[in-house]
């Protein structure tokens, strides 16, 4: 190769040459050259290029000015265009945006609008999205059913103003169920967007009941046993007490007021008497997941006795249903309670067990399998048990299979903040919670309501709601708890919609259904609108109590979810990248 001397070149016309230089040791290294005199010509410096020169120069970046007043001679209005473009979607690229130490309004929605979204805006953009594919594919299926009037679309606007609802009365800091029971009672009573009534009664039942398999699994997952077990006498006590309590109080005062028979009393007063689990349960799982109240084991106290507490209501509601009918052997409708109670408690156990082996812990898929295994046996046990008429027995059962398969995921490193089977049961609430309270807000039907029977209806819910607080409180004396605690379990054992909604209208329906006379369609219809009041009056007042007073009535435990295995935790863990770790934080501080 010959010699070149750079020195002897004439000089070119650019400003600026970028060299890239190759060292002897394999190394590759940038140099910004002067394309006129540089510092090293001035010098009278060389560059070689002989093949035993320690090192090889070549230009490699730029060409000369003749070139780049070409590259400008070749552009043209659609490059000019194509660049001014960039610039204007460079300003709402995140990137390019670095927030303010003090943000004010206007960074914040500023920040909203930028590009890729990021925090609830993004998670509300996708929900959008999934809600209007979700739409096309029943529409491409279904066509009619999918467009208003349509049952479909009935109910997938049902969840989605829901949804809504719920999002917007966080703002005022009440919790998201109570606006979502309120935005299902507007949908079916509202003259101009009674949405609600073209709903499909069988579908809406079962999303109801799948819906409470998911916050049953939940709650059957995050139970306490050491505190189950050191407070079974007392979440007994919790169970039956309020219960019979606020049954015989209310047989006497509809007895009185509304000149109830005494069997209809009784039969008015288990439809009250009964919680809502699906008010409850959720309410105490975001007590729980607060480490408010663990270390008493309070919320696992209330969700244990919640179950137990519907099985005796419906029992009792079912024995005296069949003497005020004369329908039935009285003897099995009196032995019915302890048998569903047998049945749940058995099958969720034997269920439970059987998770403990299958899948194998050491599988790749365990995660899918173990909730596949866990929702499928929920749905069965719920579903099932109303088949063979014993649908008490089907929360228990769900419950009961959740906690016995959690305990002994805790021996292998799934504990309660680490359980990815609970992971996803907490994504499918996301969809099913606004379905479940919704639904239940669209079966409420004010113009069932009798005007005079409101007053005296009232009056009858008061007084049995005073009594059962009282009996609350006496049921969880001498447990270890203050008096502190001791209002926050009366006033978590308040919320009734479930039980109220399902079982309300069977006395008016079996009147009608058996020619029972103009009397006993009376009653029941009395019954369905008390029931009505109970549902308006108590969920919304109850969810609210207990969201309320929890921060000033129990203890935090700020040791609760810190007690998971390092090793496990992490495998279940996101790797989140600097931008998405700085978006994460953003995030939070805004919420």
């Amino acid at each position: 190769m010959h010699n070149r001397d750079y020195s002897t070149e004439p000089e070119q016309d650019s400003d600026q040459v970028d060299v890239q230089m190759q060292a002897g040791d394999g190394t590759l290294r940038t140099r910004h050259r002067s394309s006129s005199t540089s510092h090293d010509e001035a010098a009278g410096t060389k560059y070689p290029f002989a093949p035993g020169a320690p090192m090889t120069v070549r230009a490699i970046a730029s060409d000369s000015q003749k070139e780049n007043t070409h590259q400008k001679d070749e552009q043209t209005p659609e490059n000019t265009s194509q660049t001014l473009t960039g610039r204007w979607f460079r300003r709402f690229r995140r990137k390019h945006h670095v927030m303010p130490h003090k943000p004010t309004v206007i960074d914040h929605i500023k920040n909203i609008l930028l590009c890729p979204p990021i925090g609830r805006f993004a998670r509300t953009l996708t929900l959008l999205l999934l809600v209007l594919l979700l739409w096309g594919v029943l529409w491409s299926l279904t066509r009619e059913a999918a467009l208003p009037g349509g049952y479909l679309f009935a109910l997938l606007a049902v969840v989605v103003l829901s949804m809504i609802g719920g999002w917007l009365v966080t703002f005022i800091r009440l919790p998201a169920l109570l606006g979502m029971l309120v935005m299902g009672v507007l949908l079916r009573n509202l003259p101009v967007v009674n949405i609600a009534k073209d709903l499909d009664r069988d579908l809406s039942s079962v999303l109801r009941n799948v819906a409470l398999v998911v916050i049953l699994i939940r709650a059957g997952l995050g139970l306490d046993p050491v505190a189950l077990r050191r407070l079974a006498f007392v979440c007994i006590r919790l169970a039956l007490t309020p219960c019979l309590v606020e049954c015989i109080t209310v047989a006497i005062m509809s007895h009185l007021l509304l000149g109830f028979p005494w069997e209809w009393g009784f039969l008015l007063g288990f439809v009250l008497a009964a919680v809502s689990p699906a008010v409850v349960v959720p309410s105490l799982i975001s007590i729980q997941q607060q480490g408010l109240g663990v270390a008493k084991g309070i919320p696992t106290l209330v969700i244990a006795a919640a179950s137990v507490d519907d099985v005796l209501a419906i029992s009792g509601f079912s024995v005296v249903l069949g003497i005020a009918f004369s329908s039935g052997s009285l003897a099995w409708s009196i032995g019915r309670g302890p048998l569903e109670l047998l049945l749940g408690i058995s099958f969720g156990w034997l269920a439970g067990v059987i998770t403990w082996y299958l899948p194998n812990f050491s599988e790749g898929n365990v995660v899918l399998q173990r909730f596949l295994l866990l929702f499928g046996g929920g749905l069965f046990s719920v579903f099932a048990s109303k088949a063979v008429e014993v649908s008490g027995a089907g929360a228990l059962g769900c419950l009961s299979m959740a906690f016995v398969s959690a305990y002994h995921w805790r021996k292998q490193g799934w504990t309660d903040g680490n359980n990815p089977v609970a992971d996803i049961m907490a994504a499918l609430w996301v969809v099913f919670q606004p379905t479940l309270f919704g639904l239940i807000g669209a079966e409420i039907d004010i113009h069932v309501i009798q005007l005079q029977t409101i007053g005296l209806g009232v009056a009858v819910l008061a007084v049995g709601l005073f009594f059962r607080l009282i009996a609350s409180v006496c049921a969880v004396s001498f447990a270890g708890f203050s008096w502190k605690e001791k209002g926050f379990i009366s006033l978590a054992w308040l919320p009734k919609a479930t039980v109220q909604a399902a079982i309300g209208s069977i006395a008016l329906e079996t009147a009608r259904e058996r020619d029972a006379g103009a009397v006993k369609e009376d009653l029941g219809l009395q019954v369905l609108t008390i029931a009505v009041l109970v549902i308006l009056i108590t969920a919304p007042i109850g969810a609210a109590a207990i969201a309320l007073s929890a921060p000033r009535l129990l203890t935090h435990d700020a040791t609760y979810g810190q007690e998971s295995s390092p090793t496990r935790a992490n495998e279940h863990q996101p790797v989140l990248s600097e931008e998405n770790a700085c978006d994460a934080r953003y995030e939070i501080s805004t919420m």
